[in-house]
Formats: C-alpha cells, sequence, structure tokens
C-alpha cells in the first residue's frame, strides 16, 4: 500500500511540476510560493536530486538586496489568483510578493543534503546556498526584531501561511478597512467559500498591503507601521530549527563563520521563546507586540513549537496535548482546538489538519523522544490520503477533504512520512 501512495503522491509532484519551479496546485495557487517549495524539494529529491536543488535555487534567486525571501514569485502573468504582482508593485524585473513567509529552507536544503548521493554536487550547491540562508536568518532579527529581543515578528497573516488563524482575530481588529480598492477574489472561484478566508479579512490583508507598498517596501520602515505585530511560536521553531540546520550543515562544510552566526542565533532565539510557553494551556500562545500581551488562543501555532529544538520536557508536555485532543477529534493535529468555540473545521486555519504541520510536529516530536505521539500524528495523516485523496486540508472530526485538491507540499508530505519511516525502520 505505501508504494502505491508513493506512485500517486509522485505523480502529483510531475503534474505541478513547471520545470524549475513547482506551483502548489494548479488553477487555485498558479505561482511559486516560498515555504510550498522548500517542503515540495524534500520529496523531490527522492527521485531527481539536481530538481530538488533547483526547486531552492529558483526561490533564492529572487532574494531581496536587503535579505528577504518572498512568499511569492509571479513567473509568469496568470489572473487566476489575486492579488496578483501588480497589487504589490514591488517593483522587481520578476514581480514578486513584498512580504515572507516560514523560513522552512534552512532545514530543506540540510535534508536534500544529506539524502543526495552525488556528494560533491550536493557539497557544491549546498556551499552557494548557505550564505543567502544565512542572510534571510540575519533579515529576520534585523527587520522583523528591532527591539532584540531574540524572537520575529510578522506584520501580516499571510506570513506565517495560517492566513486566517483564530490567533490574529482580535489583533485584526486594528487594521482598518478605510481606503482599500475594491477588488474581486479569485480563491473562492477555486475552492468553497466555506473553506476560506471571509470577506472581512480579505479586505484587512488588502490593507496592509497598500500600506507597506506605500512606504515602498521599506523593510526597515514596516515592522513599526504595521498595526499587526504578531510574535508566532510557529513561526519562530520553522526559523530556529533552520537555523539549527544551517549551522551543522555549514560545520560539515567547513564554513565555520556561518556556522557561528547561526548557534549564536539559536542560542538567544531559544531561550527566547520560553517566553512563549503558556502554563494555562500547556503549549506555547503568541505574543501581541502591540498590546504587549501573550495570547491564550489555543491554535497549531502553539504545538508546532515542537518542531524546534525545545526542551525535552516542553515537548512532553505538548505531546499531552495532542493526546489530549485526539479524545474529541477523530485526525490529528487540528490546527484549532476542538473545544474552543471559535473552531471550525473546514475553514482553512480555524480547525482543518494539514499535512505539512503534522509533518514538522512529528518530526520534532520524534527527535524529542514522543515517539508514539509522533507515530499516531503520521498514522493520522495516512488514513486521511486514503480515506480523502491528496486535499489541501482535511476536516479533522469527518475527515472530509478541503480546499484545493491535487495538492503538491500534501503529496511531498505523504511521500517524506513513508520514506522516512521506513529509514527508521
Amino acid at each position: 500500500m505505501s508504494e502505491n501512495l508513493i506512485s500517486k503522491a509522485a505523480e502529483i509532484l510531475k503534474l505541478n511540476d513547471l520545470g524549475h519551479y513547482t506551483v502548489p496546485t494548479h488553477g487555485l495557487y498558479p505561482f511559486q510560493w516560498n515555504w510550498d517549495s522548500c517542503l515540495t524539494a524534500l520529496a523531490q529529491v527522492y527521485f531527481d536530486e539536481a530538481r530538488a536543488w533547483v526547486e531552492i535555487e529558483t526561490l533564492f534567486a529572487h532574494q531581496w538586496d536587503d535579505g528577504m525571501v518572498p512568499h511569492i514569485i509571479f513567473h509568469k502573468m496568470d489572473d487566476g489568483y489575486f492579488p496578483g504582482p501588480d497589487v504589490w508593485s514591488t517593483g522587481r524585473d520578476v514581480p514578486t510578493s513584498g512580504i515572507t513567509q516560514p523560513p522552512v529552507a534552512g532545514f530543506a536544503i540540510r535534508q536534500i543534503f544529506s539524502r543526495s548521493k552525488d556528494r560533491d554536487a550536493a557539497s557544491e550547491r549546498a556551499r552557494a546556498l548557505l550564505p543567502k540562508v544565512l542572510k534571510w536568518h540575519e533579515w529576520f532579527y534585523r527587520c522583523r526584531d528591532p527591539r532584540d529581543s531574540g524572537l520575529a515578528a510578522i506584520i501580516h497573516p499571510w506570513e506565517t501561511g495560517r492566513d486566517n488563524s483564530v490567533d490574529w482575530d482580535a489583533p485584526f481588529e486594528r487594521v482598518p478597512t478605510d481606503g482599500v480598492l475594491p477588488f474581486v477574489r479569485r480563491d473562492t472561484q477555486h475552492a468553497n467559500p466555506a473553506h476560506r478566508p471571509t470577506q472581512a479579512q480579505y479586505e484587512r490583508y488588502i490593507w496592509l498591503v497598500q500600506k507597506f507598498r506605500s512606504l515602498n517596501w521599506n523593510n526597515e520602515l514596516l515592522h513599526d507601521a504595521s498595526p499587526f505585530q504578531m510574535v508566532d511560536p510557529g513561526f519562530n521553531a520553522i526559523l530556529l530549527r533552520s537555523i539549527q540546520e544551517t549551522a551543522e550543515l555549514a560545520e560539515e562544510l567547513g564554513e565555520h563563520d556561518i556556522a557561528a552566526a547561526s548557534k549564536a542565533q539559536l542560542e538567544k532565539g531559544l531561550a527566547a521563546l520560553e517566553t512563549l510557553w503558556n502554563d494555562d494551556i500547556g503549549q506555547y500562545t503568541c505574543y501581541d507586540r502591540v498590546m504587549g500581551e501573550l495570547s491564550s488562543i489555543p491554535s497549531v501555532g502553539g504545538i508546532l513549537a515542537a518542531f524546534a529544538p525545545i526542551k525535552s520536557e516542553r515537548a512532553a508536555q505538548i505531546a499531552g496535548r495532542i493526546s489530549a485532543m485526539k479524545d474529541y477529534s477523530t485526525y490529528a493535529v487540528p490546527s484549532h482546538d476542538p473545544k474552543d468555540a471559535e473552531y471550525d473545521g473546514e475553514r482553512y486555519w480555524r480547525g482543518p489538519v494539514w499535512l505539512i504541520v503534522n509533518y514538522m510536529i512529528a518530526n520534532g516530536l520524534a527527535r524529542a523522544g514522543q515517539s508514539d505521539v509522533a507515530n499516531v500524528i503520521e498514522n493520522d495523516s495516512l488514513t486521511l490520503i486514503e480515506k480523502s485523496g491528496f486535499a489541501e486540508y482535511y476536516d479533522p472530526i469527518t475527515g472530509a477533504p478541503c480546499g484545493g485538491g491535487q495538492f503538491t507540499w500534501t503529496a511531498a508530505m505523504v511521500i517524506e512520512f513513508i520514506k522516512q519511516s521506513k529509514a527508521v525502520a
């Protein structure tokens, strides 16, 4: 059965492969997305090492001079997605968006390197990428941590990838909608509107884009200019895990300056991450930098923190949270606690299960010695595929497929789960 799943998943990767980058799915997402590409490359390496490297290299070819790697690269025109390059107006030769996404690239590069059989080619390509990855990591602490706290903030919900998470509801009320130009959404033409963010949320998304555009996308200004400054534990955990992997790969390749800089970032960031621990819930939660308040929202962002090299006691507590939620949800891990009043099992990041998040949580928990819960997450993930196909996300109670279909990173995570299980066995 596992070989059959791998074969089906590989077909989806091929279907969405445009040569030097992969789209998440045709129609709904017709461009190159940042963390989608990195997670997709994890699976590509099993079939074509060179192609996996090209996926990452294509992403970093569009890194900004200040170090930011944008969340979308508009390689060719397609009016099936909003907001397109004309809305962003970032002034790039190849248009890009003006915000970033979870920096999982450092992790992905290390994994691709470790799996590559052509060691000379892998060493050469990894060496070329490492300074670019470090530059991106440095950008986070320079432009998104101006008070030197050790934690990076997001200034737009799209940056976390968890666009409409309940985490953003209260702080999003500070974002006005005055002056938002009329627009026509495209996402609801490709997916059920009941599965997508609301129109009111979209208006605030676009207000922020217009605000940042009015500042000419100057990243030295955007953090303090944004009424939305959220420190997300999941986002920071991905950053810290990538920093750790970057340090270890740099050391292995003899790039000692990169390794030393990364180790310093990691030490400071892990200490700072502990300030987001919420004893009342038993997981990490978001911090609202504008209000100076720790949130009490039980979203998957605080569980995703397990992806970072956190303390073993914290990993055990997070494993306990997941086990507790399994008592009232069929499939792990819901993106929002089903017992919370704001839970919505079919609406994007307000409840559904996402395989990419499941993979990162399971990976971190397994590394921390919580293999039993990691195995539950993996088994639930593969059961969802067998039940509902390669959807974008799934209802954690019914297992119903939601969002887009034939989804690239869902397929990539299926390959990753199965291949890594075989490697451990």
